[in-house]
């Protein structure tokens, strides 16, 4: 017997429920208690622990012995498996230590999280003594930021990669004391995957850095689109 609507409803409720319960453990930088996961959720412990039981089932969560919860065995499977689909992150981390080693600003790598977010997925920190502080795992709006400007661009839009849309410049948009620059990466097919990413403090931003630096990232978005089987948009 197929279900009724509201059954259907009910499923696709708990569903959002237990990814939800998935998302805020994924982005606790240690094991959580049932309590702060009921702070961060807004659920009933007794909703909470009712999920937790089908998500440890499915190897996605898993108890330990403190009573605090993590991410599981499958959780993991997925990460690795979406890196070597990708291999973004074997691609990716040599060229922004790269631009970091040449003496640029922080590099990071962003991608789409949901219609309001995205999430830095790789990061290495610059030299200065000096950062703009994002580290990897940090939700930020899509709305406001160099990389936010080219996901929400070309992520789900169908916007094959454009030589007129190959860089994103932020002076103070998402924090008033920092500023960045932004190139996008495409993949097999001309998927887009996500942006690269120079930000710092607003102040070493000057129109001479922010040239060079323009120049950096789009050299770089440019290899890690070549070597992730992507077409870079070719210069008329």
């Amino acid at each position: 017997m197929s279900p009724t609507p509201a059954q259907g409803d009910d499923g696709v409720a708990a569903v959002d429920r237990a990814l939800a319960i998935v998302d805020v453990i994924a982005h606790s930088s240690d094991p959580i208690t049932l309590a702060d996961l009921s702070r961060a959720t807004g659920y009933y412990k007794s909703t909470l622990l009712r999920l937790i039981a089908s998500l440890e089932k499915a190897s996605l969560v898993i108890r330990r012995s403190d009573g605090r919860y993590a991410l599981g065995r499958y959780a993991h499977e997925l990460g690795r498996s979406y890196e070597a689909a990708y291999r973004l992150t074997e691609v990716l981390l040599p060229v922004l230590q790269d631009l970091v080693d040449r003496g640029s600003e922080s590099s990071s790598f962003h991608v789409y999280h949901d219609d309001q977010s995205r999430v830095c997925l790789l990061r290495v920190d610059s030299h200065h003594s000096t950062l703009d502080r994002i580290r990897v795992g940090d939700l930020l709006p899509l709305e406001r930021g160099a990389a936010g400007k080219l996901i929400k661009a070309y992520y789900g839009t169908g916007m094959p990669p454009s030589k007129d849309h190959l860089i994103a410049i932020s002076m103070g948009e998402r924090d008033p004391n920092c500023a960045a620059v932004a190139s996008p990466v495409f993949g097999l097919g001309n998927e887009f995957c996500g942006a690269i990413s120079l930000s710092g403090p607003q102040e070493r931003f000057t129109p001479k850095a922010v040239k060079e630096m323009s120049g950096m990232v789009q050299e770089a978005a440019r290899d890690v689109t070549n070597a992730l089987g992507g077409a870079w948009p070719a210069r008329k």
